[in-house]
């Protein structure tokens, strides 16, 4: 769709300076004036002259009049139409099609990609679980929506760096480590794994925490001896130490399990732990600055002046906190990727300190502070109840991904057993039914998970857009058996129906969807055009025979719409974690 747009840009350009207006917009800014018609009898692209008015002294529709009366024919343009202050342009629909269809099969899977970020590059930090914690449904979220916005700026040509900020440092830690040696045994947790560890964490909290409602206190002695573990952590323990080293690797075979289903790799695993001698420096460089403040014996920035609490540097035992870890990270990437921008994907609930800390680079003197982006996500919850590890109320991961990939299992037995690598057919589309199901609100909104809408298949659904896709690969392979092919000259595409010019128009916007979900760090955009290309392609398919078209052109160019249709959604697919099985 650009290039018709630019084509537009241009021919309105000339009629303004044939009109005579002083300072002509350029063609970039009357490409980003353009919009598209709320239906297809109001035309294909429309320009409106509201803003132009102030500078030409005329109304809307005088201006709209000039303009076409002092438009020059063009082959992609059928028709001009005026309605008000508005031009609606109407294509020459075989034109439009010719050109866009020799673009997507000349670019391929590169079709929609952009240049835009050569020369940069972009510091991504996701995923990041707690160690010792498995993955449950909630950590979906910073998952799949921090590798999605990474795959968006990869195919827009940034140089990417994705890092997996593992939460390995902290007081939860002491909390572990005084839970294993009270109530842990070796061989339980070699064998049971991070779950062991998880009950351990879980049993302690709520020993610390008792139970007020039925009037059991908690123990503070307990809360205080695992604070004093931490602290010997941070002092370097020589048994704390190789205790905490055994926990990470317990929970680093797990993840990966996570992460390979997902196709995941990360360029850093690099964790709050690697930065225990390089926070020193920036605490004591607060200090100089005279930015550092004691309040009730902690460390703190004061950010009254910017209407927010305090920002806490040291608690009152000297132990670090997420900021002073966050800062000493922040200024390392700097210095070792020179990134132009820096992304954290967090839940919503961090909003505030992510504000607090970057506000303190700020205040620091580091004039990249402006260059660190925080990407919310709202929280999910299971049947309206939030997430908590420490509780014990969690949804495993693995276990959703389970439950998804044995329905699909299922089916195939049922539908297609005969399939070839059914198992990896079944992973694919159950675990792309999850995170297509997760990304479709938007990420923004917080919602409860409900496992049943999740699993199933109907509608605007993951296994949907694949079995669309697969048909795609479908019709392709059928037409190569015939000795039929989608190889198509641009002059020679032959537009016969409405579906047809519908389903080119909506393939010729994918370039724009990307670029606007880049834009808003907005996955789900490409959720949604996936489900409205599944859908028109679905009414093509059903409307236009394709291998049993009678005439050459209309053949090659059916098959060409079909070809291109695939490229796109397999691309698309890939930008939010979805893999595109050629047959399910």
């Amino acid at each position: 769709m650009i290039f018709a747009k630019l084509k537009i840009a241009s021919l309105v350009s000339a009629a303004l300076k044939e009109i005579g207006m002083a300072d002509v917009p350029t063609d970039k800014d009357i490409v980003a004036m353009l919009e598209y018609p709320p239906s297809a009898d109001k035309g294909d692209l429309a320009f409106p002259c509201f803003r132009l008015s102030k500078a030409l002294r005329k109304a809307p529709p005088m201006i709209a009049a000039d303009i076409k009366e002092r438009l020059v024919s063009d082959s992609l343009i059928d028709k001009v139409e005026q309605a008000g202050g508005y031009l609606n342009f109407y294509f020459n629909k075989t034109a439009f099609a010719s050109e866009a269809l020799a673009e997507m099969l000349t670019k391929k899977d590169k079709f929609g990609g952009s240049d835009e970020g050569k020369g940069k590059t972009v510091v991504l930090d996701y995923s990041s679980p707690n160690i010792c914690k498995p993955f449950h449904i909630g950590h979906l979220g910073t998952t799949v929506i921090g590798h999605s916005i990474k795959k968006l700026h990869e195919f827009s040509g940034y140089k990417c760096v994705g890092i997996n900020y593992l939460g390995d440092w902290g007081t939860q830690f002491g909390k572990l480590m005084v839970a294993y040696r009270k109530w842990g045994k070796k061989e339980e947790v070699e064998k049971g794994g991070i779950d062991v560890l998880v009950d351990l964490y879980v049993r302690i909290n709520h020993e610390i925490d008792g139970d007020p409602d039925n009037n059991i206190p908690g123990n503070k002695e307990l809360a205080d001896e695992a604070r004093a573990e931490f602290r010997k952590l941070e002092l370097g323990d020589p048994d704390n130490i190789e205790l905490w080293k055994w926990f990470k690797d317990i929970s680093m075979k797990e993840y990966e399990k996570t992460y390979a289903q997902l196709d995941m790799t990360f360029d850093s695993y690099l964790g709050e732990s690697f930065y225990t001698d390089k926070m020193p420096e920036q605490v004591e460089k607060l200090r100089k600055l005279g930015l550092l403040k004691i309040d009730d014996g902690a460390s703190i920035v004061d950010l009254s002046e910017y209407k927010m609490p305090p920002c806490l540097i040291l608690k009152r035992d000297g132990t670090t906190l997420y900021p002073t870890r966050d800062i000493a990270a922040a200024v390392y990437r700097h210095k070792t990727y020179n990134f132009d921008k820096c992304v954290y994907v967090t839940a919503d609930q961090q909003s505030l300190h992510f504000k607090q800390w970057f506000k303190v680079v700020e205040m620091m003197g580091y004039d990249w502070y402006d260059k660190l982006v925080h990407v919310p996500y709202g929280t999910i919850s299971v049947a309206g109840v939030k997430l908590s590890t420490r509780h014990g109320n969690v949804l495993l991961l693995r276990d959703v991904f389970g439950q998804a990939v044995d329905k699909v299992r299922s089916v195939i037995e049922e539908k297609n057993p005969e399939l070839e690598n059914k198992e990896a057919v079944a992973e694919a589309v159950g675990i792309g039914a999850i995170i297509y199901y997760y990304l479709l609100g938007g990420i923004n909104k917080s919602s409860s998970f409900v496992m049943d809408d999740a699993l199933s298949f109907d509608g605007n659904t993951g296994p949907y857009a694949q079995y669309t896709y697969a048909r795609t690969c479908s019709i392709l392979t059928k037409a190569a058996e015939l000795g039929k092919t989608a190889d198509i000259d641009a002059k020679d595409a032959v537009i016969t129906s409405d579906d047809e010019f519908a389903l080119v128009k909506q393939l010729a916007l994918f370039p724009e969807k990307v670029k606007n979900a880049l834009d808003s760090y907005e996955p789900s955009v490409i959720t949604h055009y996936i489900f409205d290309t599944a859908t028109l392609f679905n009414r093509f398919y059903h409307n236009c025979p394709v291998l049993s078209a009678d005439d050459d052109k209309v053949l090659k160019t059916r098959l060409a719409l079909t070809k291109s249709t695939g490229y796109v959604l397999k691309s698309a697919f890939s930008l939010i974690c979805m893999k595109a099985p050629e047959k399910i």
